[in-house]
């Protein structure tokens, strides 16, 4: 689709409404008009686009079910929403623009957690919550009180990945090869460095690479010298699936995994039958019998031509979704109260599964295990807290 910075009114009444304004002035129509101005920034282009318009589409599905409904505290949602374009230093700008001149009452974004992490210093500075539906670096969150997340952090996706090596592929040594330039890859391959190390495993191999990167035959041939049982890539899809396939042409055959950056239908483009007996973990699966999964799986093929949603769509969904169940709690917008409210967030079912916010704005969730099997991706197993 032709994405580039776009204001989105969600409904003809708020139109008329917004018009008028716009004509008298317009005061902060975001806090105090006829509409409830909510900010979205995404990687809608670029090399990591799959994530934000996955992302994105979960959103907007959101907005519109929450507009149809009869909005917020009497008022339609306005959701306003920029693009990155996948650029170091663009989410500081979007956020700045979307808090000081559309003034909006939050923010929701990002996926990757080095564009969360440029974002979320602006948030904290003016008083504006921001969630992020994916972003699983712990440092997100220590930026400050008004920094929230729907998804599980990486400490607890690096434990989950290291048991999954050792317990179920039988790995006893493992070669791990991370993104020096992805605050995302390097947190995640510590936090499954150290658990694989003391349940008795031996890393026996670790490479870098810097993302966007072609060429990864080098590396890959140093670590086939160290005979590792399994490859650890916490990296992006972008660059995971050249790895993998690099790999197989080099005749590696032991199994390569990764986490949630894994996470986008173009894996598969890239890597193809080499991802056979690969795995990843991430946030949601599409197969999950819930009736409340399935009946938003329904909902997202219907608008989008039969897309199957992806966990970055579902984060997106419930990230939209905690946030209105926040604003009807506080029962305003002001900005200390709503995020006072997001904070409190205990059990709510979403479609990622129950959220409950602790005392450092994380979410409790479980994960869930992918394979590649038959050229898809099909669930294997869930891993709870």
């Amino acid at each position: 689709m032709s994405i580039k910075s776009s204001r989105i009114l969600c409904a003809a009444v708020a139109g008329v409404w917004l018009a008028l304004a716009a004509c008298s002035g317009g005061d902060n129509i975001g806090a105090a008009g006829s509409t409830i101005r909510i900010g979205e920034f995404a990687s809608l282009t670029g090399k990591e686009a799959a994530f934000g318009q996955s992302s994105h589409k979960g959103t907007q599905l959101a907005i519109d079910e929450i507009n149809a409904a009869g909005g917020l505290l009497g008022k339609q949602i306005e959701f306003i929403y920029e693009d990155n374009r996948s650029t170091p230093g663009e989410s500081a700008t979007i956020a700045k623009k979307l808090i000081t001149r559309d003034k909006v009452v939050a923010l929701l974004g990002e996926v990757a957690s080095g564009r969360s992490l440029e974002a979320a210093p602006i948030a904290q500075s003016n008083g504006i919550p921001m969630i992020s539906p994916s972003s699983t670096n712990p440092k997100v969150t220590e930026t400050g009180d008004y920094i929230f997340r729907v998804c599980f952090t990486d400490p607890f996706q690096g434990k989950l990945l290291a048991e999954f090596a050792r317990k179920s592929l039988k790995a006893g040594k493992a070669a791990v090869f991370s993104d020096v330039s992805a605050p995302y890859s390097m947190g995640l391959a510590q936090y499954f460095r150290e658990p694989f190390a003391a349940s008795g495993g031996q890393i026996v191999s670790e490479q870098k690479y810097t993302g966007g990167d072609k060429d990864f035959k080098a590396q890959l041939t140093a670590i086939k010298a160290t005979r590792p049982d399994v490859i650890f890539v916490p990296g992006y899809y972008t660059d995971a699936g050249l790895i993998v396939a690099q790999a197989r042409q080099l005749g590696i055959t032991v199994p390569l995994f990764g986490g949630d950056g894994w996470e986008a239908p173009e894996l598969l483009q890239i890597a193809g039958s080499a991802l056979e007996g690969t795995y990843y973990s991430t946030h949601f699966s599409a197969e999950n019998s819930d009736p409340k999964v399935q009946q938003f799986v329904a909902a997202f093929r219907a608008k989008y031509n039969g897309e199957t949603p992806d966990a970055m769509a579902a984060l997106g969904y419930d990230s939209a979704m905690v946030l209105a169940d926040a604003i009807r709690r506080a029962g305003t917008t002001e900005g200390a109260k709503l995020r006072d409210a997001i904070a409190a967030t205990s059990g709510y079912q979403g479609v990622t599964g129950k959220t409950t916010l602790d005392a450092a704005r994380n979410a409790t969730k479980p994960a869930v295990v992918i394979t590649v099997r038959d050229g898809q991706f099909k669930y294997l197993e869930t891993v709870n807290p």
